[in-house]
């Protein structure tokens, strides 16, 4: 074997505390564990292989001993530095294996996808266990109050039940349905109900389009969404019922009707002028993707420092402090901020902001957008998490690929993504998840789409996502609800998703999956192994994929096929109390799935015959089983 083995009978290890301590401090010790089947072969040694001020270092890992079939090895290290990193070299059958975050290699492989275990603290407990729920104002609802609005001068009024929305047009980013935050707050008990306890919210800044992105100044709420006071009762609201209010800022650019873009035009003497990236002869200026309406900041710039995070009023620390207490910043296109050409500032800036967040209320949760392979830039030292597409979103895509024509794949030139197997699925979805801290994967951002992407319901087959969302609750990581999912909306690019709710109007309603997103975001609260447990992978091939998320106290297998199918799985990979568990009724199922030759009374097939899973068709089930056994150190 040359390359990874990622899913069935392997030798495993990840971050949870099954195998690793929970928090660990810089320069103190760390105990770490390795499990090995017994139906993968026997060890003869084990050495834990972690780096050390860059330079590798070797410690023998002891047998602890044997249960339910795995025989557990422990070793010793130091966190030397502020991310400790290491593997697991295992000697076997004549051979050495190396197991990181990636899977099992029989050759030596790069230190990228090493395990990684941060010193720094971890996010807020609710953003760990909580379920997000993504509105963009202008669409989700509108109070009596919006009514007394004129429409904006850069606006083209749309009416919320009649006009289409325009996904590729030059009034797209201009039409107007007019939602507002007190329409969020009469609305709170439809959040509720799908079980979200985190609102973040796209930006609310006074902007020149509907998406406000392009904010005109950082210093108020828009009045078209109801201004300050609008945010306060919103916020208390939430509050007052356990729910957390994330905001979204853009610290890579403003909008060119800020009054900051507005005086640095002046000239290059203005005090405004070094936020901004001017030609020398100020004639023109660096923006993002070249959209001139959208100015890059300066971070060079230590007045722009002061103005945007360290000042009392600044727009970083403003909005966390009464009378506002939002809970978090999600930061837009954290990737891109700090970072033109040859300058790079982005992990200054993002180290920055993320003080003084913390400064604040060491409570706040602060995520990033970061849209390709986002892990070099998340430590956990500043940003939580984040919210990128490329280790989740983009290969379940191309794994519940349908046969629509054309679907934004994300910025990419193709037509839509192509279709892969469940093995392709698994390799994707690890080699770029593995260079996360386990930390880190768990406060990442998972999100079948979102306002800048097409929805899932066009990309993917029939019924795919109702199989997705049971992965995005289940999977490691913050299940992210965008407004309208629980709707099946559809749409083929960002802009087009962006449809108004259909209060009132069921005739609008594509697929009503509001019990589904109410059931899946209750097993994910109520089963602290899809919060914090670990991850075993057990199949992905085809059309299946299934695994497990395991802790002392209970385990969870999920198992989801895109297709009719008939899998076998081995035996080993369960104790018996477990097999005997997946007997019974899943705690969740999505169409028809089942696990034959399981529980007592079935014959004992023997390692060879294991147990067969089935399904009808698209269907996902989740069963709730027994803990994992660790032998006393």
């Amino acid at each position: 074997m040359s390359g990874a083995a990622a899913a069935g009978l392997l030798p495993h290890h990840d971050g949870s505390a099954l195998h690793a301590p929970d928090g660990v401090e810089r320069g103190g010790p760390v105990r770490l564990r390795l499990r090995i089947p017994a139906g993968w072969g026997e060890a003869s040694r084990v050495w834990l292989r972690s780096l050390h001020d860059g330079e590798p270092r070797y410690d023998a890992c002891d047998p602890l001993g044997g249960a339910d079939g795995w025989t557990w090895w422990e070793a010793a290290t130091t966190a030397t530095n502020p991310v400790l990193r290491y593997r697991f070299l295992i000697e076997a059958g004549g051979r050495t294996w190396q197991l990181n975050a990636q899977g099992l290699f029989g050759r030596d492989v790069s230190d990228y996808a090493d395990f990684r275990l941060g010193t720094y603290p971890a996010g807020p407990e609710w953003l760990r266990t909580g379920t997000m729920y993504q509105i963009f104002p202008d669409r989700f609802a509108r109070s009596a109050q919006a009514d007394t609005h004129p429409a904006p001068d850069w606006g083209v009024p749309a009416d919320w039940h009649t006009t289409p929305v325009e996904g590729a047009s030059a009034v797209t980013p201009y039409q107007f349905y007019g939602g507002d935050l007190p329409g969020i707050i009469e609305r709170l008990d439809h959040i509720q109900a799908l079980g979200a306890d985190i609102i973040y919210l796209t930006p609310f800044f006074p902007a020149r389009s509907n998406h406000r992105y392009d904010a005109a100044t950082f210093a108020t709420v828009d009045p078209l969404l109801g201004g300050d006071q609008a945010l306060v009762d919103l916020v208390e609201a939430a509050h007052a019922r356990g729910l957390k209010v994330m905001g979204d800022l853009t610290a890579n650019h403003s909008g060119d009707a800020h009054e900051w873009f507005r005086n640095a035009l002046s000239g290059p003497d203005a005090p405004e002028a070094g936020y901004y990236y001017f030609s020398p002869d100020h004639g023109s200026y660096e923006a993002w993707y070249g959209v001139l309406s959208l100015p890059k900041l300066n971070w060079s710039s230590e007045t722009l420092r002061d103005a945007f995070v360290r000042d009392e009023d600044s727009p970083v620390a403003r909005w966390l402090r009464p009378p506002f207490n939002l809970d978090g910043w999600r930061i837009d296109v954290g990737n891109m901020t700090g970072r033109l050409g040859a300058t790079d500032l982005n992990q200054d800036v993002a180290r920055l902001i993320a003080d003084r967040v913390r400064g604040i209320n060491p409570d706040a949760a602060l995520l990033a957008e970061s849209t390709n392979d986002a892990a070099p830039d998340f430590s956990g030292e500043h940003w939580h998490g984040a919210m990128t597409y490329s280790n989740f979103t983009r290969p379940l895509w191309a794994w519940l690929a349908g046969d629509a024509g054309h679907v934004n794949f994300f910025g990419t030139p193709l037509p839509g993504p192509g279709r892969i197997d469940a093995a392709e699925f698994l390799a994707t979805h690890q080699d770029l998840a593995a260079a996360f801290g386990w930390d880190v994967r768990r406060q990442n951002m998972n999100a079948l789409n979102s306002h800048d992407t097409a929805r899932a319901a066009t990309a993917m087959v029939d019924g795919g996502q109702q199989l997705g969302a049971v992965l995005m609750f289940t999977l490691p990581g913050v299940p992210v609800l965008f407004a309208g999912d629980e709707f099946g909306f559809t749409g083929d690019n960002g802009e087009f998703s962006r449809t108004p709710m259909p209060w009132d109007r069921p005739d609008r309603v594509r697929n009503d999956l509001r019990g589904l997103y109410a059931a899946l975001s209750g097993l994910h609260r109520d089963q602290p192994a899809l919060t914090a447990g670990g991850i075993r992978w057990l199949h992905a091939d085809g059309d299946v994929l299934a695994f497990m998320r395991e802790t002392a106290g209970a385990t969870v297998l999920v198992a989801v096929t895109r297709a009719a199918a008939d899998a076998l799985l081995d035996r080993a990979l369960l104790t018996a109390d477990q097999w005997e568990g997946l007997a019974g009724a899943p705690a969740l199922v999505v169409g028809d799935l089942a696990f034959e030759g399981v529980g007592r009374a079935a014959p004992e097939l023997g390692r060879e015959a294991g147990a067969r899973l089935r399904s009808a068709g698209p269907a996902a089930a989740v069963w709730v089983l027994p803990g994992v056994t660790v032998p006393d150190a």
